[in-house]
């Protein structure tokens, strides 16, 4: 077939017209061909508050995900009573400059919260997020404590296993919802990450979730949707997760990953373990309902 056959073909197919199966199929092809990968964004570097910058700027920077005037949630894994060393929770730096970002972007609120697993005052104490947030001394930075009377029931339409579920009014109504989490171990879902750091900000019985742990977070993914997703990798917890404490099961690597894909960021960050994105269940489970991508070959990786 010549060029501009071809032209008159693909023309014909876009009005209805009907093309003789020859020809049709080498469009979905072509199509397939022009579909873009995902972009991911990664970053090495000791600096951590200097290598947020860094990691967001291929991803065309805060700006790029928070608007003047916008609410904002950076959400941290800060469940623990651990210190930034142990590796349970996300680094503070981390944390604190994604909060100045978003305020520098133009942002008129930015809440930092999380349902803690441990005594709440002391989670936010030891992992360094409280005061890290307290130090930009600005008025639109707020460290927030839950508030249980904020969960609202939210029906998961597009939900397998679950259909309904509370979630925290917050992180439902702001303008830009940026996930945060630490990449670390975790007994029971192998890995945690961006989808499962998901559940600080559910209500209920969460410990009822780890049944069929994949095909939930994936559910709740289909309400709880990022704009920005920034994994933690600056020192991971490699056993012992998700609480961790000893010391020497954490191995420093001083790395960020940053996406717009939810799905690519875990499956990339998958590979820091020496795993394939397939071995964990939620990556699976969240690429097959078309929340994103798990294909390694198909995630564009820009080193910043």
């Amino acid at each position: 077939m010549d060029r501009r056959q071809f032209i008159r073909d693909v023309f014909l197919w876009s009005v209805g017209a009907t093309l003789t199966i020859p020809r049709f199929n080498i469009l979905p092809e072509v199509l397939a061909a022009e579909k873009p990968r995902s972009l991911l964004s990664l970053a090495k570097g000791e600096d951590y508050f200097a290598l947020v910058a860094r990691v967001l700027t291929p991803l065309g920077g805060m700006k790029n995900f928070v608007r003047p005037g916008d609410r904002v949630v950076v959400k941290p894994n800060i469940g623990w009573d651990r210190s930034p060393e142990q590796g349970a929770t996300t680094h503070p730096l981390v944390v604190k400059a994604l909060v100045v970002q978003a305020l520098e972007a133009g942002a008129s609120k930015v809440f930092v919260f999380d349902r803690t697993c441990n005594e709440q005052r002391r989670c936010y104490a030891n992992s360094g997020v409280e005061k890290a947030i307290v130090e930009i001394g600005d008025s639109r930075a707020v460290i927030e404590h839950i508030d249980p009377r904020k969960f609202i029931p939210v029906d998961i339409a597009k939900g397998k296993s679950i259909t309904k579920w509370e979630i925290y009014k917050d992180a439902l109504d702001c303008d830009c919802y940026i996930n945060v989490p630490v990449a670390k171990h975790h007994g029971l879902s192998r890995l945690t990450l961006g989808l499962k750091n998901s559940m600080g900000v559910l209500g209920g019985n969460r410990g009822s979730l780890h049944q069929n742990i994949g095909q939930n977070l994936a559910d709740l993914a289909t309400v709880i949707r990022p704009k920005l997703t920034v994994i933690d990798a600056t020192r991971i917890l490699l056993r012992s997760g998700p609480q961790g404490g000893d010391i020497k099961d954490v191995k420093k690597i001083d790395t960020l990953i940053a996406s717009a894909d939810p799905v690519a960021a875990d499956a990339y960050a998958t590979t820091l373990f020496e795993l394939k994105p397939d071995a964990i269940a939620s990556t699976v489970a969240a690429y097959s309902m078309g929340l994103g991508e798990m294909d390694l070959a198909r995630i564009q990786v820009v080193t910043a």
